[in-house]
């Protein structure tokens, strides 16, 4: 009896330690996440941008049961942002909202402090929004095909504003410029507010908008459109063709927006992550809200989004070195 009951103990013994260790490396950690995560936002609050990581990390904070905390680092086109993001431990806790901007940084800046695509892991593309070509009401063109012609007949007599050298807006015209084969001269602005202000005004004859800042300018009939630059005409104005279909073959500049972390982030992490923001996407309210400010919603895999990085980078490059644009 005595050895049966010390067999007995010696097993019970190697049970609880084996438990015990056990527990040591899987069941101590508490399950992802449980604490607040922390949305790094390249842009200001207010914007479009800042808009969507906050319309749908709301919902992501309700599908994972923490906050979602918005972290505005604004400035050196989205670079700052991602240099957060870069250093940041990579468990899942800080995301990053990528953009097209991050795409244009890799050529445009003679050096970052972090690589777009070994620094991060995409997890979903969120969203993406066209921009829209408009041009003041005093210029003599009703039509893509019209600007063209009017380009070519005086090269470098027309111009055009931006939100500022080597952004998106900017990018997106000496694109247009180069598939065109238009000469139109390039005015940059310190941000959007002030470039659409002098276009209003007709000491700047056209500027590439994005479709939520630009639409009300139609709509109040101080801005003229002439094409939507995405890849289809949007619902909310029907009738403006698109570049394509205007006469550029091929032309598409978009501005969009994703989620990214750290690279090194553990695979089931981003899996969570991913399944948290396409179910807020799809979620009613959401859509709406985000449908009504001109957002396309996309909500990709992450291997559809790093093929999309991917394809995005030589594109903006090329577009780079036609423009001889440059930030040190």
């Amino acid at each position: 009896m005595r050895g049966t009951a010390g067999r007995a103990a010696w097993i019970l013994l190697h049970l609880v330690a084996g438990g015990a260790a056990l527990a040591s490396a899987t069941g101590l950690a508490q399950p992802y996440p449980d604490r607040p995560l922390r949305f790094v936002i390249p842009f200001p609050p207010g914007g479009g941008a800042d808009n969507l990581a906050r319309i749908v990390g709301q919902k992501v904070g309700d599908n994972l049961h923490q906050q979602i905390v918005i972290d505005n680092r604004a400035g050196a086109g989205g670079n700052i942002a991602a240099e957060v993001v870069a250093r940041a431990t990579p468990d899942g806790y800080t995301l990053l909202q990528g953009n097209v901007a991050h795409t244009i940084s890799r050529s445009l800046y003679r050096k970052l402090n972090y690589d777009f695509v070994k620094d991060f892991t995409p997890v979903t593309q969120l969203a993406s929004i066209p921009f829209v070509l408009l041009v003041s009401p005093a210029l003599p063109a009703s039509s893509v095909k019209d600007l063209i012609a009017l380009a070519k007949a005086k090269p470098g007599e027309l111009n055009y504003a931006s939100s500022g050298s080597g952004g998106p807006s900017h990018m997106a015209m000496e694109l247009f410029k180069s598939m065109a084969g238009a000469e139109i001269r390039h005015i940059p602005y310190k941000g959007a507010a002030p470039a659409a202000t002098d276009v209003i005004a007709g000491r700047v004859q056209m500027m590439f908008f994005t479709l939520s800042a630009g639409l009300p300018h139609v709509k109040s009939g101080k801005l003229k459109p002439l094409a939507i630059a995405g890849a289809r005409r949007v619902p909310q104005a029907p009738d403006v063709p698109t570049v394509n279909e205007a006469g550029v073959p091929g032309f598409e500049a978009t501005t969009w927006f994703g989620v990214m972390v750290p690279a090194g982030t553990p695979n089931p992490v981003i899996s969570q992550l991913h399944g948290a923001f396409s179910a807020a996407l799809n979620a009613p309210e959401v859509r709406e809200r985000l449908l009504a400010q001109g957002f396309e919603l996309v909500g990709s895999t992450p291997k559809q989004f790093a093929a999309y990085i991917k394809a995005e980078i030589p594109k903006w490059a090329n577009v780079v070195k036609a423009s001889g644009a440059a930030v040190d």
